[in-house]
C-alpha cells in the first residue's frame, strides 16, 4: 500500500518519519541511515560546538539530511546556521526559544523551516510565522520538552495548523504510534527513543543497553540532569530521561544540589567517562518499552513502516462491516 502524506510530498521522501535531532545522539551517520532507508534524518546542532556539527555533516555524506538546533542555544552563536546552511540542508527545525530571528535567514536559503511546539500558542505563531511544517511535541516525548499530552495535543495542533503538515513527537516508537499519529491528523512522526539505541547513534554502547533494557514506567522528567551539566535551561522544558540513583538523589530537592553541584557535577562527569549509568543520563521518553534490540536505523524504520501498513490495513477491514450494519439498520 505505502504511506504517503503532504509531509512526503514536501520533503520529499517516502516515509513519513523523521530522525529527532537529539543533541550528541543524533549525528551524520544517523541522519544518514534514516535518510537513505526512505525518512529524513537531521543532525542534532547541540549547544554550540562548530567542530563537531561540521564533522557531523562530512560523517552524513552524500545522503540528505536536515539539522535541528536548540532555539535559545543557538541565539548564542548564530555563527552556526550559516555554518548549517553552507551544507544545504534539506531543512531545519528550530525548538525551544524565539525562532522570529532566524526566519529570514532561513527562508533565504530556501530550504524547509520546521518549528517544534509544545503548546497551543506557540502553535499560533508557528503558523503565523510561515512554518513549512510543525512539529507538536507530547510530554512522553525523551529529553527536553512541555506538559502536554501527544494524544490530544496533536489534533488540537492540526486543528490550527490551516493546512500546514503537522508531525507527532513524544512516545511514537513503532508502527502503531505512527498510525495512530496518522488517525490524529498527523502527517508524520519525529521519532528520538525508537532510534537511541541504533547501531550508528552516537549514544554510548552503556546508554544503549541501559535504553534496551528500560521502561517508559522508570522515566521522569526533571531538571537535575541540566544543573548536573551545566546547562541553563529556561524553566519552560524539563528533560525526560531514565530514573537513576542521580535523579532520585536529587530530583526532589534541586536547592540541595544547587549547594553541592561542584562535588555533584564532578561526580556525573566520572559516571559519564566510565560508562556508569545509574548516574549518567540515559536520555530516552516512555517509548522505552518498545526499544527491543540494538540494531540499524534502516530496519527499526522499515519495520515501523510495516507495522503501520498492517494497522492501517486491519482498521480498514473493521470500518467496512460497521459502514455496512449501519446501512442495513437504516433500512
Amino acid at each position: 500500500m505505502g504511506i504517503r502524506t503532504s509531509l512526503c510530498e514536501l520533503l520529499d521522501i517516502e516515509h513519513p518519519v523523521l530522525l529527532a535531532p537529539m543533541a550528541g545522539v543524533s549525528g551524520g551517520a544517523l541522519a544518514a541511515a534514516v535518510s537513505d532507508a526512505g525518512g529524513m534524518g537531521l543532525i542534532g546542532g547541540g549547544y554550540g560546538d562548530a567542530d563537531w556539527l561540521k564533522r557531523e555533516f562530512e560523517a552524513a555524506g552524500d545522503a540528505r539530511v536536515g539539522v535541528g538546533f536548540i532555539t535559545w542555544s543557538l541565539a548564542r552563536q548564530p555563527d552556526l546556521l550559516d555554518l548549517a546552511l553552507e551544507r544545504n540542508p534539506a531543512a531545519v527545525m528550530l525548538s525551544f526559544g524565539d525562532f522570529g530571528p532566524f526566519l529570514g535567514q532561513i527562508r533565504a536559503a530556501k530550504t524547509k523551516l520546521i518549528l517544534q511546539v509544545q503548546t497551543l500558542d506557540q502553535a499560533r505563531k508557528a503558523v503565523d510565522a510561515g512554518a513549512d511544517v510543525i512539529v507538536a511535541q507530547g510530554t512522553e516525548a525523551g529529553g527536553h520538552g512541555g506538559a502536554r499530552a501527544t494524544l490530544p495535543f496533536v489534533p488540537a495542533v492540526a486543528d490550527i495548523a490551516q493546512g500546514i503538515p503537522v508531525i507527532a513527537a513524544g512516545g511514537i516508537a513503532d508502527g502503531r504510534g505512527l498510525a495512530a499519529a496518522l488517525a490524529l491528523g498527523a502527517s508524520g512522526a519525529l521519532c528520538g527513543t525508537t532510534f537511541f539505541a541504533s547501531d550508528e547513534s552516537l549514544a554510548s554502547a552503556d546508554a544503549k543497553v541501559a535504553a534496551v533494557s528500560g521502561s517508559g514506567d522508570n522515566t521522569e522528567r526533571s531538571s537535575v540532569f541540566d544543573l548536573a551539566r551545566g546547562l541553563n535551561w529556561p524553566p519552560d522544558w524539563n528533560l525526560r530521561t531514565m530514573r537513576n540513583s542521580f535523579t532520585r538523589k536529587w530530583s526532589g530537592n534541586m536547592d540541595g544540589l544547587r549547594k553541592n553541584l561542584t562535588a555533584e557535577q564532578a561526580r556525573f562527569n566520572a559516571a559519564l567517562a566510565a560508562g556508569d549509568m545509574d548516574v549518567a543520563a540515559v536520555i530516552v521518553g516512555e517509548a522505552a518499552d518498545l526499544i527491543q534490540a540494538r540494531e540499524p536505523a534502516r530496519a527499526t524504520l522499515h519495520r515501523m513502516v510495516s507495522q503501520a501498513e498492517d494497522r492501517m490495513r486491519g482498521l480498514g477491514q473493521l470500518v467496512g462491516p460497521l459502514r455496512e450494519d449501519n446501512e442495513n439498520a437504516k433500512t
